[in-house]
């Protein structure tokens, strides 16, 4: 049977329950485990897919098209394995579900109800999700706060699932803060000791809790929350701050969490090989040059919009012995010719155009491309990067103002004929927002003799989309003439997936996201590329 463990959060959001989750995974993993993840957000939106950055952050996609939470990102990232769209369960998703069956008649005139239909078909996406990803361990993190109203069918789900599977096949792990007052200068565990209650009165005693704080979390602390929340002091283990993400699975293991975790599953004896996270993190703590790289976008300074692209260039810097130094450009500033912006975007190393949607800021990015080209500044232009690279490229070859991308050019007062990027002839002509974009991972041609071939190594990749606009390719002949280079295409229908400018070291622009596909110790090959060339540079 598959063991089930339930990562939880108490007292406010944003503790990094995914951290501990894909840490904890990450361990269970080199311990020679097959684990998968789970996140079950409580919010009412089906997917992220709709959600604006600055509330939820980027969007991960998994290879099946999925839409999903960034956390997933971070369990990819950690555990080093591809998920599914069964890795993402949001409480619209479950009403969705229950209400189709209740249309149809499937419950037989019966009364639905939070308990048992929506808390059963939780249970159900959850065993789901373990049949599907074949797994030894099913990790689960439910989104939000212990004591968030609409987070109540879950607690209830996973509380029913322990009594269904027993106590020997799953495990409830809550994370909660420890505040420090600079008044009485001390950390503060009566929030946890609250959280825990509030915890124990849905009916779920958790077997382990993992402090949060900034500070060092002493022995006294431990003993403290181990007497007040009925839990054995060796299961009360410190998550102190450290300065990189990728040094938790370390510290969790220095207080034997793994064998813990197996005693408690009755996995028997478990030894993680860490070799590697050592080796990483050795490398992380080197004292190194800084490498400066602009990041061009509209949501600048939120890290979280980004994650998967800055963590794919700290991996990249990490493994050539380098600091990321991350400038935040805003593209909007750019375009009013902001002299304080452009300076800081002269100063850079290279330069990251990541994906985004709509126009606002668009001519700004395009002005960001115009100088990389022009200044042979290392180039990664990532969706709408590539889009917008192309764009730049296509009006100096042309001599043409007018060529712009269909998505902003709302009123087509451009025209078709000077749309370079377009709508895909043959998709949906419905354009609602959630689920209609190219998703998922596609296969890839890459052509010999391309700067892209030689950091591939190969001939054919598969990478993940998200977008709805395409490369108009009744302009490739003639940007082919100017310089530009199309490595990259998708066999089945013609399309152009990476773009690249000849005559520059490396401007290379990919109509996917390679970024979802960085491990921490496998930098994505483009990535490496473009920090090789930031090196030089």
């Amino acid at each position: 049977m598959c063991k089930y463990i339930f990562v939880t959060g108490g007292v406010c959001s944003s503790l990094g329950k995914g951290i501990a989750t894909a840490s904890i995974g990450a361990l269970l993993k080199a311990s020679g485990l097959k684990v998968s993840t789970q996140k079950l957000d409580p919010y009412l939106n089906v997917d992220p897919g709709t959600m604006s950055p600055f509330q939820h952050g980027e969007v991960f996609v998994t290879e099946d098209g999925g839409e999903t939470d960034l956390d997933l990102g971070h369990y990819e990232r950690f555990i080093d394995v591809n998920l599914s769209k069964y890795s993402s369960v949001s409480t619209g998703q479950i009403y969705n579900e229950v209400l189709e069956k209740e249309r149809k008649g499937t419950y037989l005139g019966r009364t639905i109800q939070i308990i048992p239909h929506i808390t059963n078909t939780i249970q159900e996406r959850i065993i789901l999700a373990a049949e599907k990803s074949h797994c030894d361990v099913l990790i689960g993190e439910i989104g939000g706060t212990v004591g968030d109203i609409e987070g109540l069918p879950f607690y209830e789900a996973i509380r029913q699932l322990r009594y269904k599977v027993g106590e020997e096949n799953s495990l409830f792990i809550h994370v909660t803060l420890l505040p420090y007052l600079e008044a009485s200068k001390e950390l503060k565990t009566k929030p946890t000791q609250a959280s825990v209650r509030e915890l124990r009165s849905i009916g779920i005693q958790p077997d382990f809790i993992l402090p949060r704080a900034d500070r060092p979390i002493r022995k006294e602390h431990i003993k403290k929350i181990a007497l007040f929340c009925d839990v054995e002091e060796k299961y009360v283990i410190p998550a102190q701050t450290v300065k990189s993400i990728y040094e938790v699975p370390l510290r969790f293991n220095k207080y034997n969490i793994t064998q813990l975790v197996a005693e408690k599953l009755k996995l028997g004896k478990l030894r993680p090989k860490l070799v590697e996270w050592r080796k990483l993190v050795k490398k992380i703590k080197a004292k190194k040059p800084t490498l400066k790289i602009a990041m061009v976008g509209k949501y600048t300074g939120l890290e979280d919009a980004y994650i998967s692209v800055i963590e794919s260039l700290k991996i990249a810097c990490y493994h050539q012995n380098r600091d990321l130094e991350v400038t935040w450009i805003s593209s909007e500033k750019l375009e009013e010719q902001d002299e304080k912006v452009w300076e800081e975007l002269k100063s850079v190393n290279g330069i990251v155009v990541p994906g985004g949607f709509g126009v606002r800021g668009t001519e700004g990015k395009i002005l960001a491309a115009k100088y990389a080209r022009e200044n042979n500044i290392p180039y990664l232009g990532l969706c709408l990067g590539m889009q917008i690279m192309t764009i730049e490229f296509t009006r100096d070859a042309l001599n043409n103002k007018q060529i712009t991308s269909e998505e902003f050019d709302e009123e087509n007062s451009a025209g078709e004929e000077n749309h370079v990027i377009h709508f895909l002839p043959g998709q949906s002509i419905d354009r609602a927002k959630g689920g209609t974009l190219r998703l998922g991972a596609y296969p890839c041609k890459i052509k010999k003799g391309t700067k892209t071939h030689k950091l591939y190594g190969k001939d054919l990749i598969k990478e993940r989309h998200r977008h709805r606009y395409e490369f108009n390719n009744k302009f490739k002949e003639k940007l082919e003439k100017a310089g530009m280079v199309f490595a990259g295409i998708y066999p089945k229908q013609n399309l152009v997936e990476i773009a690249e400018i000849k005559a520059h070291p490396f401007m290379i622009g990919t109509q996917f996201h390679p970024e979802f596909k960085s491990r921490p110790n496998k930098p994505h090959p483009l990535f490496k590329g473009f920090i090789q060339a930031a090196k030089k540079k």
